[in-house]
């Protein structure tokens, strides 16, 4: 569907826009000074968040991506993302730099899409492809931020809207009609991506690695260690949030490249370390 347009964007279905949504995200984004930024964020219930006179958003707050951890199941372990912080922004006049890519919202200049498009073999992959598309993005070069300001709501399955958003149909009911399908694609999701080193390379497909595989730009290596993403043991490095709210930003936009060409991180020499190992 992209024909070279100069932005993208995604979102979840059943979302409600506020009004002048558009210019507003054009300027967020443009505030990175960042070619290789991308806004992205799970999204706010709608309830409450948009003034039914103006159209304009109710909230002060907004989500921000920094909230992951590994999850078994028939596919095999892989990262997911959990519930999202949301609170007001600690960045002010400009998105705030976070480690995540968030399939719920994301906006970017056209050549996100292009350069990262989603994966024609993964098919039955539903949790797991968030992390395939943020890391490879993030080896491109890719930078992704939380946006400053919520520009659209999502009407999840609770509340007032809960009987009406429970009868859409789901893409699992037809698992059995694909059984298998799921374990080999998360096989080559997880392999090119680098997170499952136990597994042999000869155990999964490799068509059009190519086209769907990493970048140049960085190594996946590095987002594991400067994040606390252990592959061979399957644990994260856990309250992250509290680096991400404080000081990822402040430290890391430093070594934004001079021709706004994403983050150099070679130059940063910085690992999470859990500073509350013992508090679950």
């Amino acid at each position: 569907l992209y024909r070279g347009e100069y932005y993208a964007m995604q979102s979840d279905a059943h979302v409600t826009f506020t009004r002048g949504w558009d210019d507003d995200i054009v300027s967020q984004l443009e505030a990175t000074g960042d070619e290789m930024a991308v806004l992205s964020t799970y999204l706010t219930d709608i309830v409450n968040s948009i003034d039914p006179m103006t159209g304009l958003s109710k909230r002060h707050t907004r989500p921000i991506m920094c909230n992951t951890e590994y999850e078994g199941g028939a596919q095999g372990k892989h990262l997911r993302h959990l519930s999202q912080p949301e609170g007001v922004p600690d960045i002010k006049g400009m998105p705030q730099l976070q480690p995540y890519w968030a399939a719920g919202y994301s906006f970017s200049r056209g050549h996100f899409v292009a350069t990262v498009p989603y994966d024609m073999y993964q098919p039955m992959i539903f949790q797991g492809e968030e992390m395939s598309i943020g890391l490879r993005g993030f080896t491109v070069g890719y930078d992704y931020f939380a946006p400053e300001r919520s520009v659209c709501f999502h009407s999840y399955a609770i509340g007032e809207n809960s009987d009406a958003r429970n009868k859409v149909p789901h893409f699992w009911e037809h698992a059995q009609d694909f059984r298998g399908a799921g374990v080999k694609a998360m096989k080559r999701l997880l392999g090119i991506v680098n997170m499952n080193p136990e597994v042999p390379r000869s155990e999964w497909d490799h068509s059009e690695e190519a086209k769907y595989g990493l970048g140049g730009a960085r190594e996946t290596s590095k987002f594991y260690d400067v994040i606390g993403i252990d592959v061979v043991n399957k644990t994260t490095q856990r309250h992250l949030c509290q680096f991400v709210h404080n000081k990822m930003h402040k430290m890391f936009m430093k070594n934004l490249r001079p021709d706004g060409m994403g983050i150099d991180y070679s130059k940063i020499d910085y690992k999470w370390v859990d500073p509350r190992p013992d508090d679950k």
